[in-house]
């Protein structure tokens, strides 16, 4: 057997047979599995925050973690750093099981080097992205990292060129979960941005591209860190994050949530569960819910949560965009991605960041073989200065090519209002939904009746002796003749008015239907989609 040095964890003394060198391995492995210190695991738990192991053993199923490159470590020299050389190069990597299904991670270790990326760190995080795409798995990043190792220079930037260039191949192929940690700031925060689900933790979190100290430098203006890129801001302004959670052990459970409601790969279907909700349950509370009057608000939640099985639901974004909805829920057991409009945000208008925010999930739906079913209750875009200058054009065109491009089973749902350009965008019959219901509530038309009234009948109206009453006759009769809620299903344009008590049963049958849908979109290298 062997002793290994204290400082630097190199044996001491050549052990002289097998068993010595098996005795001396699970030294090594013992000492990397530790960590740096005591010291350094207090100060760590002194921020409210986790160790890396602790957190992979919170992610991953009890036993299932198998560690790849425990024992790599930097090769670096010049400013000390050929004397401090620790087992994991602050990174830990590897895969296990959740629920049973196998996932990839690697976690920042913040009590090496600070999490920093350098040469050996990054070759870790690439070879163990490689081997997700190659397997068809998800992964998981568990970000807390104070970004390149300066140490190293130029070698640790191009560390995060690597991992770029993996999260764009594994794009669409692999769910990649980032959660954040910690901190992470300049050109790290791209990382997590090309994932497709950002959780980050309120208070020890923050991402951003430039510091306070360099805003203030440049601007003029003081900020604290969380201010200016912690997990409110990210949840609520930016968008930049999907989830955030007060502490660790919440948000860590809740990416077991979602991954249990994602498929490993783009090759395979969402899990499947086994259903208690009968799937001809009927809801006569929705004929409550939504008042008929298109005027009044209401909330979508509620609506969905009467819907979907035993009204559980994830909703993605749930703090930004608030006008419109996106979630993910089952129906008999097979999960969808849900898009609504809001009534009680905005009326659920459509603008600028609710058009971004449905258009990503549309596209991760797709791309992972996920039903979409769109409930619609929308007066149109919202109108303004603001949004023609901030390009609302070109933004809701990105919704609109999100459903167009989509070859998943689309199902739209009209509860009320479906009034212009957003009735078409919002999955219509015409831009592709595979079926489209309404309720006998609905309202299709290219404006309200009041708007389309004053244009069409301006002159009449004008002349009339008294405008008033020929405005609200001429609002009458054009709600008759061109807005009934039978207009659009006798011309084909809805494939059927349903009971609104009867919903989940029209939408779990037509799922089933659909499950088998082939679709192929045009050979090309890729599209061109508006940005």
């Amino acid at each position: 057997m062997t002793v290994l040095e204290e400082t630097t964890g190199e044996p001491t003394g050549e052990p002289t047979d097998a068993r010595g060198r098996v005795a001396e391995l699970h030294e090594i492995r013992a000492r990397a599995v530790a960590g740096p210190s005591e010291k350094a695991t207090e100060a760590q738990h002194a921020k409210g925050k986790l160790t890396a192991r602790e957190r992979i053993e919170l992610l991953l199923d009890p036993g299932s973690f198998q560690e790849v490159e425990q024992l790599r470590r930097h090769r670096a020299t010049g400013f000390g750093l050929e004397a401090k050389k620790p087992y994991t190069d602050g990174v830990i990597t590897g895969w296990g099981t959740v629920e049973g299904r196998t996932v990839f991670v690697y976690a920042h270790d913040f009590r090496i080097f600070g999490g920093a990326l350098g040469e050996a760190h990054a070759t870790k995080i690439h070879k163990i992205m490689d081997m997700a795409i190659a397997a068809g798995a998800p992964l998981v990043s568990l970000n807390d990292g104070a970004g390149a190792r300066i140490q190293e220079g130029v070698s640790a930037l191009a560390g995060y060129g690597g991992i770029f260039q993996r999260n764009t191949k594994a794009s669409g192929v692999i769910p990649q979960i980032s959660v954040m940690l910690g901190p992470c700031a300049g050109g790290a925060a791209y990382s997590p941005a090309l994932t497709d689900f950002v959780f980050m933790v309120r208070e020890t979190s923050q991402m951003f591209i430039t510091g306070p100290d360099v805003v203030k430098a440049v601007t003029g203006e003081e900020i604290t860190q969380n201010g200016l890129g912690g997990a409110d801001v990210h949840a609520e302004t930016s968008g930049v994050c999907h989830f955030a959670y007060d502490d660790e052990e919440t948000c860590i459970a809740e990416v077991r949530y979602l991954l249990s409601l994602l498929p490993q790969n783009n090759r395979e279907n969402p899990p499947r569960v086994e259903s208690t909700d009968p799937v001809d349950r009927r809801s006569d509370v929705l004929l409550d819910l939504v008042p008929a009057d298109g005027n009044r608000p209401y909330d979508m939640t509620k609506v969905i949560e009467e819907i979907v099985d035993d009204g559980e639901y994830l909703e993605v974004h749930e703090r930004w965009a608030r006008n419109i909805i996106c979630a993910l829920g089952r129906l008999d057991g097979q999960v969808v991605g849900i898009i609504a409009n809001q009534p009680q945000v905005l009326a659920g208008v459509l603008d600028i960041e609710a058009s971004e925010k449905a258009a990503r999930f549309v596209q991760m739906c797709d791309a992972f073989n996920i039903p979409i079913v769109t409930f619609l209750d929308v007066p149109g875009f919202l109108p303004g200065v603001d949004q023609e200058h901030g390009g609302i054009i070109r933004h809701g065109a990105k919704l609109l090519y999100a459903y167009c491009n989509a070859t998943v089973p689309r199902i739209s749902l009209i509860l009320r209002k479906a009034y212009g350009g957003a009735y078409i965008v919002m999955d219509s019959q015409s831009i592709g939904a595979d079926l489209t219901y309404a309720w006998p509530t609905n309202e299709i038309a290219v404006m309200g009746a009041e708007g389309a009234a004053n244009v069409i009948f301006r002159r009449q109206i004008a002349s009339a002796e008294d405008p008033e009453a020929m405005r609200q006759k001429m609002v009458k009769e054009y709600k008759a003749e061109l807005m009934h809620p039978y207009y659009a299903a006798e011309r084909g344009l809805v494939d059927d008015v349903i009971d609104p008590a009867g919903t989940r049963e029209v939408l779990i049958k037509s799922l089933a239907m659909l499950h088998t849908k082939h679709a192929d979109l045009p050979s090309r290298k890729h599209g061109n989609p508006p940005q």
